[in-house]
């Protein structure tokens, strides 16, 4: 069964940083590419980042790329969305998932049940 607990979220000011946490269990981490979503308020999912199983390819949406970097430990069976020059506009749930979102994969297969994010003065 498919566990994913994601950790880290909070209030922080514009131009502040935070670091996600998603720890896995249930499932051979180490053989999967993990990816991070979130969900504002009144708005649609967006994808955010990527990370493949082999090689640790990395990929990022453009609204967060060179600000955002994602990471995985598979000794500790753990993603990390490390979260830099924060803008309000990354204000949301943030949810770490299994697999990768069409195109790029045949869809999430496993969610955690979310961090929340908010950007503020």
């Amino acid at each position: 069964q498919v566990r994913l607990v994601e950790s880290g979220g909070g209030l922080v000011q514009p131009g502040g940083s935070l670091r996600l946490s998603c720890a896995a269990s249930g499932f051979t981490f180490s053989y999967y590419a993990m990816s991070w979503a979130r969900q504002a308020p009144g708005k649609g999912l967006e994808w955010v980042s990527s990370i493949y199983s082999i090689g640790s390819d990395t990929y990022y949406a453009d609204s967060v790329k060179g600000r955002f970097t994602i990471s995985r430990d598979n000794a500790k069976n753990t993603l990390y969305l490390q979260m830099n020059s924060l803008k309000p506009e990354d204000t949301a749930l943030y949810y770490c998932a299994r697999d990768l979102p069409p195109p790029y994969g045949s869809g999430y297969s496993g969610w955690g049940q979310g961090t929340q994010v908010t950007v503020s003065s």
